[in-house]
Order: structure tokens, then C-alpha cells, then sequence
């Protein structure tokens, strides 16, 4: 895959130095500045040891088209699109592939709204791009860059404005955070200790390596586990590079999945703060589905990618909503993917209502997923998504995104990736046998095909 450089609705990535490189950096950044007014644009980045170059690049694409630049330095993507919205600015560079590798990184661009650019937006961008019409300003209207002064101070103190800071407080929880030498490794501690929790971490030195693989899945949370059973914690919170992503350990040093977090956060929103319709991606577990059903409150399925969930969330005037992935988006904070707010609305459910994680899920409707992939390139995809789709042609089908087949109690959905050259395959059931099972024939059906 190094030979593979990915544009799209999550922006571009690539293998830094390779397929990705300054030069494209500056490039894009050109483009992003050409489209639209002068004005300021938010700049901030993950710890990836490559994000201070991409950064420089971007700096100077965007002041060659008179666009002033506004270094956040190291802050998670959320604080980055809240900012952006907060601060008037034009819009925003977040410098960051996500749950991608180390050697990999990306830039996700944002408009003046805080939230990534929609397809349309994103489509004139890269028209933009591929033409090279860049509004190049001459050296006179050259802007210098500026340095803003506490950049997660304002994103903190909305977050807090919105639980119920005291329950938590007097809650006195132990919590264990792995923050992936991430962005988290410098914001996720003092957030936690703002919300009276004693918090242990793993996984919290900025170096530009990651100890585990970014991605926060159950398999990749050892080190976490095992840190909540050592120190006796209510609970542990596992981030990914950039801290859009929560994945959440039981009290028993159990991880619980990523849809759980947004099940947990749909509960707690649902129940002590608004009640109102739900969005979340096709992908995501029926667990949220049923939480939502629980309450008597519509729940709308989208494409993948925060984008469409939450242009769906603000049509249809959903008041929490997220990616299975662990992304919990609640707009009355900012509608983005915020691990952050997800940290402080799980909190504040297990202070309010006296149960563990683990009385939680034990209360949630839990069916098995099973995610796997196939190194497969957008060009090939299509033909296979148009043999499965006539292959189930008589199941129920939803073709918004890739295939996703509803076989009453389970379901399967097939997809080309947004951020990698790969081929998706998600499977839910009753049990994981059966979920596995699933996955292994769609596999084998796409290798026939």
C-alpha cells in the first residue's frame, strides 16, 4: 500500500515521504486557501514524528494565497473543528491520518462551519487542485502566522458547561485513560482530573511512535486492561491518535467495543439531557438502534464518514448521534467525533446512575460484530459491490454506501474504505460464531467474484 495516495470526503493521506509528501502538502494547502475569501485558517496536528514538517508546508501553502495561518499546535481533531467555528475563521487544517499507522499521515480540511467539507465542498476543492488555479498573493500581502495562546481551553470549558461537573466530581472515579501517544497524551489527563477522577495512563509520551496500533479495538487494549485491574479503576477510556475515537475497558479490565460508547453516550444524552431523533452510519451496532427504540425516538441510518453523519444529524435535528467506530458526536457541544465529550457524558452515566460498566452493558442490547478488510483498489470494488448487490437482490438492501444486506437477525455491509485502498466487510449477529461465519462467506464469495 505505500505506492497509495488517498483523496476523498476524509481528506488526503499517504505513506509520509513516499506517496505523501511537503510538496503535496503545500499544494493542497494552496488550494484550500485559493477556494473562497482571505481569512484566517485553523493549523493543528497530532504527534506523528512527520506533523511538525507537514505543518511548515501547510503554513506556507496558505500565507502564498494571503490566507493567515493559526497554529494550534498538538490538539485532538475536535478541539480543532469547535475552534474553528468559535474563532470565525475561514476554516481549518487538521494534520492527522487518524487510526492510520505511524508512518502514514493525512490533511483533513475544514470550512468555516466546523465541520469537514461535504462532498460538494470538497469536490470544488479538489477541482481546484487538480487544475493549479491558486490565488498566489505577491510578497507585500504575505500574512505572518500566529500562535493561539491555550487552544483547548474553550473547547474544555464547553464540554464541562454541558455535564453535570459536580456527579462527577463526587463520583471520585479511578479512571485509566491509554492515550496512544497521541494528542491525548498531553490533553487527556488534565480534562479527566477538571472531573475530580485520580487517572492513570498508558500510552502517554509524545514521540511519534505509537505503542499499540492505533486503532482502538479490543485486541489492541492489553496494555489498558491490564492498568484498570491494577489499579482497581471504575473504568478505562482508550483514544486514537488524534482523539476523535473512544473505546471503553470495563471495571474488570473487559473492552467493551467502540459502538457500546456511542450506545452509552445515546443512553445519557437520550435520558438526562434532550430527547430527540438519533443518527448514526449504516456500519454501526443495533445496539444503539435498540437504545434509541428503547425511548421512543427515531434512529436515521447514513454513509460512512463524520461528514454524513453529521449533515444528517443537523437535517434531521438529531441530538446525539456518532460512528460505530467509537466517535460520539453530541451537536449541542459541536457536531463532530469527540472523545472528549464521549469521556464526560460515560462519566457522568455511571455517576448518576450508581451502576458499573459492566451492570451497563449488561442492561444494553449487545449483538456481535466482526470487521475484516480486503486489500482491494476503488477501480476493482465497483464491479464486486454490483455482483453482491444482484446476489442479494432479494434480501433487503440499503445502497446509499457499498452494500449492506439485512438478513433479519443479522446483517452484513460491504464497502470501499474512505481512508485506506481497501475493501470493508462488517458483519452483526446474535453471536460471534455466527458473525465470524458471516464475514468468512461474504470473503470467500468476493474471492470467487
Amino acid at each position: 500500500m505505500k505506492d497509495y495516495l488517498k483523496v476523498g470526503i476524509s481528506g488526503v493521506r499517504g505513506v509520509a515521504g513516499e506517496t505523501f509528501t511537503p510538496q503535496l502538502a503545500t499544494s493542497f494547502a494552496r488550494a484550500f486557501g485559493s477556494c473562497g475569501r482571505r481569512g484566517s485558517v485553523l493549523v493543528g496536528r497530532d504527534t506523528r514524528a512527520s506533523g511538525e514538517m507537514f505543518e511548515h508546508a501547510v503554513i506556507a501553502g496558505l500565507q502564498s494565497t494571503g490566507c493567515q495561518p493559526i497554529l494550534a499546535g498538538i490538539v485532538p481533531t475536535p478541539t480543532l473543528l469547535f475552534l474553528t467555528r468559535l474563532l470565525g475563521a475561514r476554516g481549518g487544517i487538521a494534520i492527522t491520518a487518524s487510526h492510520n499507522p505511524a508512518p502514514w499521515n493525512a490533511l483533513k480540511f475544514v470550512d468555516s462551519s466546523g465541520l469537514f467539507l461535504s462532498p460538494t465542498k470538497a469536490g470544488e476543492f479538489y477541482d481546484v487542485y487538480h487544475q493549479g488555479d491558486f490565488k498566489l498573493v505577491p510578497e507585500t500581502e504575505i500574512p505572518g502566522a500566529t500562535l493561539l495562546e491555550d487552544p483547548m481551553a474553550a473547547h474544555v470549558a464547553k464540554i464541562l458547561s454541558y455535564v453535570d461537573v459536580d456527579a462527577i466530581r463526587r463520583a471520585k472515579f479511578r479512571v485509566a485513560v491509554d492515550c496512544c501517544n497521541g494528542v491525548g497524551a498531553l490533553h487527556s489527563r488534565p480534562f479527566l482530573e477538571k472531573l475530580g477522577c485520580e487517572v492513570f495512563t498508558c500510552g502517554d509520551r509524545i514521540t511519534g511512535d505509537f505503542e499499540r496500533e492505533p486503532e482502538p479495538l479490543p485486541k489492541n487494549l492489553v496494555t489498558l486492561s491490564r492498568l484498570v485491574s491494577a489499579e482497581r479503576c471504575a473504568i478505562g477510556f482508550a483514544q486514537d491518535p488524534d482523539g476523535d475515537r473512544l473505546a471503553i475497558v470495563d471495571e474488570r479490565g473487559t473492552p467493551i467495543g467502540e459502538d457500546l460508547t456511542v450506545a452509552f453516550g445515546v443512553r445519557q444524552v437520550l435520558d438526562h439531557h434532550a430527547r430527540g431523533p438519533v443518527v448514526v452510519h449504516l456500519s454501526t451496532s443495533r445496539c444503539v438502534r435498540a437504545v434509541a427504540e428503547q425511548r421512543g425516538v427515531p434512529i436515521h441510518l447514513s454513509r460512512i464518514g463524520e461528514i454524513n453523519v453529521t449533515d444528517m444529524m443537523l437535517s434531521v435535528g438529531a441530538v446525539v448521534g456518532g460512528e460505530g467506530n467509537g466517535g460520539v458526536i453530541i451537536p449541542a457541544i459541536h457536531p463532530c467525533r469527540d472523545s472528549f465529550a464521549g469521556m464526560a457524558i460515560i462519566l457522568e452515566l455511571l455517576a448518576l446512575s450508581g451502576k458499573s460498566v459492566s451492570a451497563l452493558r449488561a442492561e444494553t442490547p449487545t449483538f456481535c460484530m466482526v470487521k475484516d478488510k480486503m486489500n482491494i483498489r476503488s477501480e476493482v470494488a465497483v464491479g464486486i459491490l454490483r455482483a453482491i448487490r444482484r446476489r442479494y437482490e432479494h434480501e433487503t438492501l440499503t445502497l446509499i454506501d457499498g452494500v449492506h444486506v439485512d438478513l433479519k437477525d443479522r446483517w452484513f455491509h460491504v464497502r470501499m474504505s474512505n481512508t485506506e485502498p481497501v475493501l470493508r466487510i462488517t458483519a452483526e449477529a446474535p453471536d460471534e460464531p455466527s458473525a465470524r461465519a458471516l464475514v468468512d462467506k461474504i470473503r470467500a464469495e468476493i474471492s470467487q467474484i
